[in-house]
């Protein structure tokens, strides 16, 4: 199994057996325990991995840190572990201590779904406030497990992962104020926007008008561009059909006479394939055109409806469902409105791409 696999098949395991876990001394066996035989480090070797490590601070003594991991001798990694239902943000000054004993250069606070991983990137053996890389166990990304690897046993080494984990900390951080600043943008940064494209005097009133300008306006430009590269990957990997099969595709077309797909029916389509694109498989996302409205399936499949448009009509319905099998139409005035449902989209994809869903349901 890939390593990506070990990771992913750990992430189920842990959504179908957490509710079963109801403590931390649990949460260490069934969860932590599973994620540092993926890296490789064997849980049963103290010289690899020791339990209750003592990190006892100045007069304090009976300090143990729950886990800290050895290579060459030499401590490398400590982890703090808390019961999966624990909120980490508070918990990280007592790591904050144990850093400053024991001599490895990251710490790991988690309980068990998500991983916070620090170093002492701003000052000499002291734990920076912020880790420098986060993620959850449920939703390990071809990213994350780039970036794991380097931890891996085999792997591990000192110099290149601290070199790398700068990068990390503060891409992150870009990251989170940009997000930050395209769905609320702040005064200071509507008013920079709002100077690049007045003429006059930005003043209280043209600063108002230019915040719901912004907004709209970044709203549109991502959408946009999530439309433009899912059609361009569409283009790519488009096979030209064989002639022989032109007679079949033709024929089908006879039988389907009546029933016309539009290119604003195929534009609400790969809008829904963008939005599930993080989440499960493009490929996965088909579709079936009818007389009554357009259908979007999951795996091609009438009883695992995504979505169905309506648009055909004056007025145009995006029609979604919830686990109760009952149908909600809700009106929109264009295609792209399809965005502003997409949490309801995402849920209801994921219900059917779920390992443990084996039954399908009745559209």
């Amino acid at each position: 199994m890939d390593f990506i696999d070990r990771l992913r098949s750990l992430g189920d395991r842990v959504g179908k057996l957490k509710d079963q876990v109801n403590t931390e001394e649990a949460t260490k066996n069934a969860f932590i325990m599973p994620f540092l035989s993926a890296l490789g480090y064997d849980v049963f070797n103290p010289m690899q991995v020791v339990p209750e490590y003592v990190a006892d601070v100045g007069i304090k003594k009976g300090e143990k840190v729950d886990y800290c991991i050895f290579k060459d001798e030499k401590p490398i990694i400590i982890i703090e572990c808390k019961h999966w239902k624990e909120n980490l943000d508070l918990h990280n000054s007592q790591l904050h201590r144990y850093f400053h004993v024991v001599q490895a250069r990251f710490a790991i606070l988690t309980n068990g779904i998500d991983y916070r991983l620090y170093s002492d990137l701003e000052e000499s053996n002291k734990m920076d406030e912020k880790p420098f890389f986060e993620f959850n166990i449920q939703n390990v990304s071809d990213h994350v497990s780039s970036e794991l690897k380097k931890f891996r046993l085999e792997s591990f080494d000192e110099e290149s992962i601290l070199a790398n984990a700068s990068d990390l900390k503060y891409s992150k951080q870009l990251k989170e104020f940009v997000s930050k600043e395209l769905s609320q943008p702040s005064e200071e940064f509507v008013r920079y926007i709002a100077k690049q494209v007045y003429p006059g005097k930005v003043t209280a009133k043209i600063l108002d008008q230019f915040k719901g300008i912004t907004q709209k306006a970044i709203k549109q430009l991502i959408n946009e561009m999530i439309s433009d590269r899912l059609q361009l990957a569409i283009d790519q990997n488009r096979e030209v059909i064989p002639a022989e099969d032109e007679v079949a595709t033709k024929e089908v077309a006879v039988e389907d006479d009546g029933i016309e797909t539009t290119e604003e029916e195929l534009k609400g389509f790969r809008i829904v394939q963008a939005i599930l694109a993080a989440h499960i498989s493009m490929d996965s996302v088909t579709y079936r055109d009818t007389k009554s409205y357009f259908g979007i399936l999951y795996e091609d499949n009438n009883r695992q409806p995504i979505c169905r448009l309506h648009l055909n009509r004056s007025n145009k319905y995006l029609e979604l469902f919830d686990e109760e099998k009952n149908k909600n139409k809700v009106l929109i005035e264009k295609i792209e409105d399809i965005y502003e449902y997409k949490d309801a989209l995402i849920e209801r994809a994921k219900l059917y791409a779920a390992p443990e869903e084996g039954a399908t349901e009745e559209a």
